[in-house]
């Protein structure tokens, strides 16, 4: 039987743990719904990225001597390797901390193959930086001293521990993610929109998750080639740097960015390079929904944040915004007659279809064919 996270919350709580933050996993949505309920909002706090979750409770952990719990799949261990090691490691400030991190692509397990290879290396990764340990799974009935454990090492030896969660070790919390429905677009029927208003010739770039998934299925219910999108389906929040250097790299391509706000906010260092380098056959497309909707649908900080607003102050003057099949319509005809970099800011409401597929390509001959098309 499946762990359930309000037992697994109020273990935690036991033992003092009462500051929450992180990156929405799939694997720890069922949790976070349960944090929700009963952690109030300036002590859950949904991180822009993984480094900065970890940077954040280790502040939270030296004004408050409380030790807090940083929540992230594994993928996003690289963003939190840099403050792990240098921040909060034994031998530099030795910070204690729990890190519950969702395991994908454990080996024998089936997931996405962006996830095959941290998966495969999860555990060598841990002792490779040194960082102690506890697997955690469906069934477990020891989790109650797993978790005494991991805390009890964090507090006295003053660094951070793992709780490695595996693929269904959570039941269902029974809450459901609250639907942002007050805009008249879904995604799939704006980026049908987007896509049908480009040139043939015209790259496109997107970012990981339900764009690159939506964007793969109307190519192959229009019957187009694949071969002009590179589907960025891993390394959430750097398509962006992609596309950019695929832009400078090819000044006579027309390379279209589609971006999601979670993996905007991700790494928005890369709007400064845009910003100044002023590519001239760059678009940077923002479709915005205000939720991590691949994971579980818990709320960006888009939905605070006017991101139009932040690209403009950085330089860039064309900024065009759409919440209307209409709007969107004019908005990319307008920017047809423009040179880059432009910024267009799609506002649309949560949510996909139940049949959604994944791309059916794998990710090594995606690239080979964008490639060739490139070359062309």
């Amino acid at each position: 039987m499946a762990i359930k996270p309000l037992d697994f919350y109020n273990e935690l709580s036991a033992h003092g743990i009462n500051f929450f933050t992180g990156v929405p996993d799939s694997l720890l949505k069922e949790f976070c719904l349960c944090i929700d309920d009963f952690i109030p909002k300036e002590k859950h706090i949904i991180a822009a990225n993984e480094g900065n979750a970890i940077a954040l409770a280790a502040g939270y952990y030296l004004a408050n001597k409380s030790i807090p719990l940083v929540y992230m799949q594994n993928s996003g261990l690289g963003n939190a390797v840099n403050p792990l090691l240098s921040l909060c490691d034994p031998d530099v400030y030795s910070i204690p901390m729990l890190i519950m991190i969702g395991w994908r692509g454990e080996p024998g397990a089936k997931d996405e193959p962006q996830h095959v290879k941290q998966g495969k290396i999860q555990l060598e990764l841990l002792e490779a930086m040194v960082i102690p340990y506890e697997t955690i799974l469906k069934d477990d009935q020891n989790y109650h001293q797993k978790i005494s454990n991991a805390v009890e090492k964090a507090k006295y030896e003053s660094r951070p521990v793992v709780l490695l969660i595996k693929k269904g070790t959570f039941d269902k919390y029974g809450k459901n993610v609250k639907k942002f429905d007050d805009q008249p677009m879904i995604r799939e029927e704006a980026l049908e929109i987007i896509i049908n208003n480009l040139d043939e010739n015209v790259v496109i770039v997107s970012t990981t998750g339900k764009i690159s998934r939506e964007i793969f299925e109307i190519r192959e219910r229009n019957g187009h080639s694949h071969e002009k999108d590179f589907l960025t389906v891993g390394s959430m929040g750097h398509c962006s740097s992609i596309a950019l250097g695929i832009a400078l790299a090819k000044p006579d391509k027309q390379v279209v960015c589609i971006d999601g706000d979670g993996a905007m906010l991700m790494h928005l260092g890369i709007l400064t390079s845009i910003a100044s380098l002023k590519p001239k056959n760059f678009w940077h497309i923002l479709i915005n929904n205000e939720v991590h909707e691949s994971v579980g649908g818990q709320e960006t900080a888009a939905k605070n944040v006017d991101l139009s607003n932040v690209i403009e102050s950085m330089g860039i003057r064309k900024i065009s915004k759409a919440k209307t099949h209409e709007e969107l319509e004019n908005a990319m005809m307008s920017l047809l007659s423009n040179i880059g970099p432009l910024f267009l800011e799609v506002k649309v409401r949560s949510g996909s279809r139940d049949n959604l597929g994944r791309p059916t390509i794998k990710p090594v001959d995606n690239k080979k064919d964008f490639m060739s098309f490139l070359d062309k």
